[in-house]
Parts: C-alpha cells; structure tokens; sequence
C-alpha cells in the first residue's frame, strides 16, 4: 500500500536537504520525496511505514519538529 507522509525536518542549507534527500533515497520502498527547504517541508511517498522513514531522517541528524501520515 502506498502511504503519504509530511515532516518538518529543521534543515538550514542545500547540504541538509542533500542529506536528507540521499538518507531517504537508501529507503526500500520510498518512490518519491519533494523537500522544500524554504519551508523546511519533506512530504515522502513510500510503501514502507512511517517509523521507518522517520528512522531514515532522524539518522542524517536533522530534527524532525513535526511530523504526520497524509494518506
């Protein structure tokens, strides 16, 4: 089943957002990340669950202020 999920990761540079994005992009099963660094924004498309995602950022040693299951 694919799952939509939207964090708030706080990021301050296109390093973080690499970071993030290549953590995200080693995730079986994640399809597809949009990451907004402006709004500090990481909306993940994935068929894996959520406390697996969250594992994946919080491992690149970003803070994750807020995060929620979309669909």
């Amino acid at each position: 089943m694919l799952h939509q999920y939207q964090f708030n990761v706080k990021m301050s540079c296109s390093g973080c957002l690499n970071a993030v994005r290549m953590a995200l992009g080693r995730v079986e099963g994640v399809s597809a990340t949009d990451i907004d660094l402006a709004t500090q924004t990481v909306n993940v498309t994935a068929t894996t669950d959520y406390d697996t995602v969250c594992t994946a950022i919080a491992k690149t040693g970003k803070k994750i202020n807020e995060g929620r299951v979309v669909s």
